[in-house]
């Protein structure tokens, strides 16, 4: 297993540097949006309504969006949650933590592609 975590580490970086960029710059804007703007009235309600949120969803570009908004932090965590296990002494462990991670983080994207092709 430790010789197929090796292997798979470049993919797992580029998964989790991508997380990472989309988790900073895109739902940091969403949550001021919709978080912060729409309550204070700053933006109009319609803006984000659910017909204009359907039809953005309904694009082909905004599906894109939606998947690496939900596929690409899952890997940022998983790689996170790897990390914090090795920094508390789990070197050892690493060879089952490190599966587990990326299963979740598989299945998550999995079902998160799903949901999104199927809107």
């Amino acid at each position: 297993m430790k010789h197929f975590l090796l292997r798979i580490e470049p993919v797992i970086w580029l998964l989790f540097g991508q997380g990472l960029l989309i988790g900073t710059m895109l739902l940091t804007g969403w949550i001021l949006v919709v978080g912060l703007a729409a309550p204070l009235g700053l933006v109009d309600a319609a803006a984000l309504s659910f017909d204009r949120a359907h039809a953005l969803a309904s694009n082909i570009v905004g599906r894109l969006v939606l998947a690496a908004l939900i596929v690409l932090p899952l890997w940022k965590g998983a790689h996170h949650m790897r990390h914090l296990s090795i920094d508390f002494r789990g070197a050892d462990r690493d060879v089952v933590v490190a599966p587990v991670l990326y299963a979740v983080a598989t299945i998550g994207s999995l079902l998160g592609i799903l949901a999104v092709v199927r809107l």
